[in-house]
């Protein structure tokens, strides 16, 4: 498994990563523009994750989006697709033509992941299955003795699905120490905030066995250091919790009530990115 010069050196400063951050916030603004509504406050709240995961973490082939020496990103919650997409423009792996017409009927960017795209790994839209999967991705890179990682995102709305909870003890069982959970708390699910009480999340993945830390998800100095501190493989799965902000960078939609769908009015999108670029100049 000859290894490609890897995209990320490991060296990127926060002000680099911020830069990236901002570059996908811009490019999911551009998506999800004159659409009338959208999972928008979700991918402003995860692009500083994705900006760290694409630029520092993850080992892959910017030519071959199969390479299999590759570490995978799993996007276990598939309605974040437009911050997926972003970042895998981002890196090259989708072309420009395809961006506007993001989400339209019969495009090849879907409002959830499907797995025919490149750089996409699982088929998203039911929540609740993509840790398994990616339980099943680190166990199979661990019988291969393959070096890669497994980096799982799931909200904290997906936490009220049993099969997370068995998925979770299943990695701690078989000591899946090349699994990373990330798990975004904006604390917003369909109609308004979680439904159940799920709290105190970060209580309950340490229980499970997991090597966790919690956060500010939406700080970019931290995410770094949460990876940095779960580098080792000591028999422990890893798990990060994130804080977030739906809607982070721009402040109409982070006051917005009901982020989870949000509808824009025709007249708010050039509002919307005036606001993303004086809040982050």
């Amino acid at each position: 498994m000859p290894k490609p010069m890897p995209l990320n050196t490991r060296l990127r400063t926060a002000a680099e990563l911020r830069f990236e951050a901002l570059e996908l916030r811009r490019t999911i603004l551009r998506m999800a523009a004159d659409k009338g509504e959208g999972y928008v406050a979700q991918g402003m709240d995860i692009a500083d994750l994705l900006a760290v995961v694409y630029y520092r973490e993850l080992d892959y082939d910017p030519d071959d989006p199969a390479w299999s020496g590759r570490d995978r990103f799993v996007l276990s919650i598939g309605h974040y697709s437009i911050a997926l997409y972003a970042v895998l423009h981002r890196i090259g792996y989708i072309p420009e033509t395809k961006l506007d017409d993001f989400g339209l009927n019969g495009a090849d960017l879907a409002l959830s992941t499907f797995d025919d795209q490149p750089g996409v790994e699982i088929t998203g839209g039911s929540l609740g299955q993509g840790l398994g999967q990616a339980v099943g991705m680190a166990l199979g890179y661990r019988l291969d003795k393959h070096p890669g990682r497994i980096i799982c995102t799931l909200s904290d709305g997906e936490l009220q699905e049993g099969s997370v909870w068995e998925a979770a003890m299943a990695a701690s069982s078989h000591r899946i120490d090349n699994l990373v959970a990330v798990i975004d708390c904006n604390g917003i699910q369909a109609d308004g905030p979680t439904v159940l009480d799920i709290e105190p999340i970060a209580d309950k993945w340490r229980a499970f066995g997991w090597d966790t830390r919690e956060i500010d998800g939406n700080d970019i100095e931290a995410i770094m250091a949460a990876f940095d501190q779960l580098r080792e493989r000591d028999g422990r799965p890893k798990a990060i919790i994130l804080r977030t902000t739906p809607g982070k960078g721009i402040p109409t939609l982070e006051r917005r009530d009901r982020a989870h769908f949000v509808r824009v009015d025709p007249n708010e999108w050039a509002l919307l990115s005036e606001e993303l670029e004086s809040n982050n100049g």
